[in-house]
């Protein structure tokens, strides 16, 4: 098969991935195989091409947000079937025996593995999985709409059940990239009222399509309190002005995978009873949740397509926030 390697972290204007042909994998025990149709192209796979997270394996095929077909079934797999449309998302495996896992709370598993980073990948032409951590799709949709689904929307969505932001309250939203254009639409089903704080003109326009109610930059002060606020942005400097535009006893999560370092700040913007809480990985109880709310609400994510020939120039665009929505690579 052919494969998107990374075999060196570097910046992504070096170009860090580059096609080689590797030995189709065998699906063993409890594993499936997949012929990978379309998979999306996450910050993530961005901070680990360029050495902002550890390379934990090397070569490493990126890519968590898989569209696939199953090919191939393994020993005790009952799920699926051959032809099945099927998902997977950034957590791959976790063991189910430890104290996270029977809290359930498996995305803090310690020997969690996690997709395109300590296993391989969707950005290749097949894949294999554990099969009880894939989604069944259904296959009404194109492959590349439902691919941010998997980690954009799935991890978003925790972001917004960890806020706690309810019916009729204020959430904020900072940055503007593939998760908020989804959380956005999951908040507005649920009745929320949402701000969106940008510095992105074209980024500002699309989150007033998408219904927010007030639209500035990080640096503005919204016409009311924000009840929550949600991160997106990996900056730390916009911690402190999400603080500050919190209200005493609201909840500001930060959502991503990475932050640049967080300022020193004054203690005021913590204290009356502020929270601050990170989000890490999701559960496939988030999935399978956020997977039924976006049947219901008619979530649909706006898609910049790239032939994967140029996944490269997808992480560069990613970088330079010229992305509107979700990047996703066309595979098969």
């Amino acid at each position: 098969m052919r494969a998107l390697l990374l075999r060196e972290q570097k910046p992504v204007e070096e170009g860090p991935l580059s096609f080689s042909e590797l030995p189709l994998p065998e699906p063993e025990a409890g594993q499936i195989l997949l012929r990978v149709l379309a998979c999306g192209v996450c910050h993530t796979d961005l901070h680990i091409a360029e050495g902002d997270l550890p390379l934990r394996k090397s070569p490493v095929i990126l890519g968590h947000q898989v569209v696939g077909e199953v090919v191939e079934v393994g020993p005790g797999v009952f799920r699926f079937k051959k032809g099945q449309r099927v998902g997977l998302f950034w957590l791959a495996w976790a063991c189910g025996e430890c104290s996270f896992c029977r809290r359930g709370l498996e995305n803090l598993c310690p020997k969690a593995q996690f997709t395109g980073y300590t296993v391989d990948g969707g950005f290749a032409e097949y894949t294999r999985a554990f099969a009880d951590f894939a989604f069944p799709l259904p296959e009404d949709l194109p492959p590349e709409e439902e691919a941010p689904l998997l980690c954009a929307g799935i991890v978003g969505f925790r972001a917004l059940k960890l806020s706690g932001a309810k019916k009729g309250e204020i959430l904020g939203l900072y940055g503007f990239g593939a998760s908020a254009h989804l959380v956005i639409q999951a908040a507005r089903f649920l009745g929320i009222h949402v701000f969106v704080f940008t510095r992105s003109s074209a980024h500002q326009n699309q989150a007033r399509e998408l219904g927010a109610e007030w639209v500035g930059s990080p640096k503005d002060r919204p016409p009311e309190p924000l009840d929550a606020a949600i991160i997106f942005a990996p900056a730390g400097w916009i911690l402190p002005e999400a603080l500050a535009s919190t209200r005493p006893a609201g909840t500001v999560v930060l959502a991503g995978i990475h932050m640049t370092p967080i300022p020193e700040m004054p203690y005021r913007l913590l204290w009356e009873e502020r929270i601050l809480r990170s989000v890490a990985n999701a559960t496939r109880a988030d999935g399978e949740e956020f997977l039924k709310l976006a049947r219901e609400a008619r979530i649909r994510p706006k898609v910049q397509l790239f032939p994967w020939e140029e996944a490269n120039e997808a992480l560069l665009r990613l970088k330079r926030g010229e992305v509107q929505g979700a990047a996703v690579l066309r595979i098969s």
